[in-house]
């Protein structure tokens, strides 16, 4: 099963020749709350039975992930507390925060762009009241290392830092 081809999925922005996360200027985008996303990915999570089989759709997931430019692997976008090197850079537009990410490790990969998928295209406000309830429901922080589970948790850290500094620029 993709992500992308199941028609309850968050829609992203569609792709243009120069960016393929912004939209063009004269389409309007539709973004699923945050709550109907998480629940699109339990229900994704629960057709599977085994967990070498949800680590395969992690990993199927991370080959998705909006990938950060070359030029945006810094040491500043390099989330600290993670095993695995995971770079994530934010993009603040229209009052919603779009991600993008990349990491040197499959399953770290495929867990930043199940985070991304979820937050994606939400405004900062939300970002900072989300539980993020899925990452519970679907067993993800019980079945990692515990080096795993603290990258989990800085990742979930940096995304909700950058969602309070741009609600202080723009509440």
């Amino acid at each position: 099963m993709s992500a992308s081809s199941d028609p309850s999925a968050p829609l992203c922005p569609s792709p243009t020749p120069s960016d393929p996360l912004r939209p063009p200027p004269t389409k309007k985008i539709t973004i699923m709350s945050i709550q109907e996303i998480e629940q699109t990915i339990i229900d994704e999570f629960a057709a599977f039975d085994e967990w070498l089989d949800k680590y395969a759709y992690i990993i199927d997931l991370g080959k998705e992930c909006p990938v950060i430019d070359e030029k945006d692997k810094t040491e500043s976008n390099l989330i600290k507390g993670c095993q695995s090197r995971v770079w994530l850079s934010c993009e603040h537009r229209d009052g919603r925060l779009w991600f993008r990410a990349d990491s040197d490790a499959v399953i770290t990969k495929g867990i930043i762009s199940l985070l991304i998928r979820v937050l994606n295209g939400q405004t900062p406000r939300d970002i900072l009241a989300a539980d993020l309830h899925f990452i519970d429901q679907i067993g993800l922080k019980e079945h990692l290392s515990p080096t795993r589970s603290n990258g989990l948790t800085s990742m979930v850290k940096q995304i909700k830092m950058y969602a309070l500094a741009y609600s202080q620029i723009n509440p």
